[in-house]
């Protein structure tokens, strides 16, 4: 199934933004989304939702969370049905479900979680909890025939991206590299600007998206916006 891997969408929530975080006058709302990835070699979940905060930080982004249970479910799917967690960073709304999947491997950039193991990242009970089985990647690493985990530093040191290879076209899950589709669009935009020798001042982009190029993405998806990159088409 290397070369023909299913994704479902798992809808976990949201959260209120403040407006002190938006860059403009108003809160905003954000979805949480997971994804289920279908593998001859066992089910993969990208992320695994909203975690139980502080007063604090459930006043700051007032969550609203979708039980991972349920989301599963509405999949035909149950927590036992989980062969892998693959988490892009481990910020509260991204690994909130792992404590659900103890004793399954979680894949994560090692300096991921070493920045969470030393405090002011995240919530101490959603990365050592018991029966937490970490793999450290370092890098880039193919985890399962088509699929890949690829570094997407910026949002986390240690943030990162799953490729899966399909059989119309290679589909990014692209966590939280971007908040949105369309400042992928834009960085993406200013790429091509750069490799079509444009003169400067060009906007900057992520320097990882020279890799994401090399496997062509036909879909990129994330984890805060339920809109989808595609490529523009050509003649």
């Amino acid at each position: 199934m290397g070369n023909n891997i299913p994704v479902r969408r798992l809808d976990l929530g949201y959260f209120i933004r403040p407006a002190s975080e938006t860059g403009g006058p108003q809160p905003r709302v954000e979805p949480v989304l997971a994804y289920l990835v279908q593998h001859d070699k066992g089910l993969i979940l990208f992320d695994t939702g909203i975690g139980n905060a502080d007063p604090e930080t459930e006043a700051h982004y007032r969550p609203r969370r979708r039980a991972l249970q349920d989301a599963l479910a509405a999949s035909g799917v149950v927590l036992d049905d989980i062969s892998m967690v693959v988490n892009c960073h481990l910020h509260f709304d991204h690994c909130g479900g792992n404590p659900l999947l103890r004793g399954k491997p979680i894949l994560v950039q090692d300096v991921e979680l070493a920045t969470a193991r030393r405090g002011n990242h995240t919530f101490a009970e959603l990365i050592d909890f018991p029966g937490a089985i970490y793999e450290e990647v370092a890098g880039e690493t193919e985890v399962r025939p088509g699929i890949w985990i690829i570094p997407t530093p910026g949002h986390t040191e240690g943030h990162q991206s799953l490729v899966l290879r399909q059989g119309d076209g290679t589909v990014v899950l692209a966590g939280q590299a971007h908040d949105f589709a369309s400042q992928f669009a834009s960085e993406q935009l200013a790429r091509h600007a750069a490799l079509h020798g444009v003169q400067q001042p060009l906007p900057p982009y992520q320097r990882w998206l020279d890799r994401l190029a090399d496997f062509d993405p036909r879909r990129v998806l994330f984890a805060h916006d339920c809109s989808v990159w595609e490529p523009p088409q050509t003649a």
